[in-house]
């Protein structure tokens, strides 16, 4: 009886071990993708996937011969208890459970795949039990395999996880269903971008008509809003809106003029002050509160980009920092970059178009650290050359690597414009895709995709508390995030 029942479990585990290693052998290409989506793996998912498929084949063939089968059940037992803890760990000690893996896994959920492997494993432990006849040897062999194996699933997870969120790289863990498209509003032109959000709305600029602002509530409900200012004496070229509420700004930095106004008015013709006039040009801006604003200008005398901060409360109102910013070549193009704002943390962040680096500023201009995002870019030349008009162009033809980024408390989202390994460039022609990092810990989270709507790619996205919204020419939609990404808003 005994002997019978060493025969099946072993029969049973060249069976499954064939089985796997089959369907592995058949998409291997998808398994080695999927090993890299891995939460605890990614950073040896192309060695991993090599050693487990010869692994399960090697331990399959050992169950086969009658004089190896002993050392092929504990092998096996082995592996089985290696993959029963790396379950148990996805499920408790992941930043987010991924897609299964193909095979078995594809026909069962996390939970009842643990179980079937706990199951498995035991099969094994007690066959191991009828044919060790050494008891001490069973003992002490078992328990090593156990301690062994799991010691090497901790050992890989703490080091990919230490590779993948430190020293990454460039390997993405993409979120199974980071955003899930959830409702679309038609806002009949394509010329709205997101100037900021409280509470269940979202404010939308009008790059072509600036006195022409719009709300839209979770339920996508639109509030048209008009601006009034005093426009009977400056030539305005590029009025930009951005919304801090209760206030709102609007402001153009050629000028350099910056006017005020309040949201929470009933009016639907808002009024404005001039919050700032011909004291710094700029050439971006976010608000910090309702007394101070951080500028992205140019040096006078080298025209290398510095950031800045106009606040109405101190003296001089206007105070620059050209130290902030790294340049490697032409010193405008190569250290040009995105501003965005934690509010919840009081960080201003600084994100540069070209080179994998975003820097966390206090509200009053001091560097807190510098970040690294997982591209591999450190540092790019550029050339540029200065027109007759004052203008400098790029002769450089460079692509940026970070196309757009907001910040959601801790969080920060990057619209990434690169490949990573083991990606395919078809995705390209279907989606953006969306970098996540935790700036508090200095950790690269996860990444989404924003597929395309039809045939228009994501223009501006902003996220909220409960939602994200995208926009696409004249469409906005807005989207469901993964709790496993909301639950890491701090």
């Amino acid at each position: 009886m005994k002997a019978k029942y060493v025969l099946i479990v072993s029969y049973f585990y060249i069976l499954l071990f064939v089985y796997a290693a089959i369907s592995k052998l058949i998409t291997f290409e998808a398994f080695q993708v999927q090993l890299t989506q891995s939460p605890l793996l990614s950073a040896y998912a192309n060695i991993i996937a090599y050693l487990v498929l010869g692994a399960e084949l090697l331990f399959a063939l050992l169950l086969c011969i009658k004089t190896t089968r002993l050392l092929g059940l504990y092998l096996s037992y082995g592996l089985m208890v290696a993959f029963t803890l790396y379950i148990y760990l996805i499920l408790n000690y992941s930043d987010f459970i991924p897609c299964s893996c193909g095979g078995i896994l594809e026909k069962m959920g996390w939970i009842e795949h643990l179980w079937f492997n706990i199951i498995v494993s035991l099969l094994a432990l007690v066959a191991l039990f009828f044919l060790d006849q050494k008891r001490k040897r069973f003992y002490l062999v078992s328990i090593l395999t156990t301690i062994i194996s799991s010691l090497l699933v901790i050992l890989l997870f703490l080091s990919s996880e230490h590779i993948i969120k430190k020293e990454n790289p460039f390997i993405r863990r993409y979120l199974p269903h980071g955003v899930v498209e959830d409702d679309t509003l038609d806002l009949s032109v394509n010329t709205f971008y997101f100037s900021g959000y409280n509470k269940n709305k979202v404010y939308l600029g009008n790059s072509v008509s600036p006195l022409i602002f719009i709300s839209v509530d979770s339920l996508l409900n639109r509030v048209d809003f008009t601006i009034k200012i005093d426009s009977t004496q400056f030539e305005y070229r590029y009025l930009r809106l951005k919304t801090d509420y209760p206030n709102f700004y609007l402001a153009d930095g050629s000028i350099p003029i910056v006017y005020k106004g309040m949201l929470n008015s009933h009016e639907k013709t808002k009024t404005t002050e001039i919050f700032s006039f011909r004291e710094a040009y700029f050439t971006d801006y976010i608000p910090l509160d309702s007394t101070s604003i951080a500028i992205k200008s140019q040096s006078s005398e080298d025209y290398n980009n510095i950031l800045g901060l106009i606040n109405t409360k101190t003296t001089p109102r206007v105070s620059l920092n050209s130290t902030l910013l790294e340049s490697d070549s032409d010193g405008v193009f190569d250290s040009d970059g995105i501003f965005s704002f934690s509010k919840e943390h009081k960080t201003l962040l600084y994100t540069y178009f070209y080179k994998n680096k975003y820097i966390l500023i206090s509200e009053t201009l001091d560097l807190i650290s510098q970040q690294h995002t997982i591209d591999t870019t450190k540092a790019v030349t550029i050339t540029s050359s200065k027109l007759s008009t004052g203008e400098n162009k790029m002769t450089t033809p460079i692509r940026a690597i970070n196309k757009k980024v907001v910040v959601k408390n801790n969080l920060l989202f990057i619209v990434s414009n690169s490949l990573g390994q083991n990606e395919s460039k078809a995705i390209w022609k279907q989606a953006s895709i969306v970098d996540i990092y935790d700036f508090k810990k200095d950790n690269y989270i996860a990444s989404f995709y924003i597929y395309h709507l039809g045939d228009s790619k994501l223009t501006d996205l902003i996220v909220t508390d409960h939602y994200l919204y995208g926009l696409f020419d004249q469409k906005l939609v807005r989207y469901r995030m993964a709790k496993s990404l909301t639950d890491k808003f701090q």
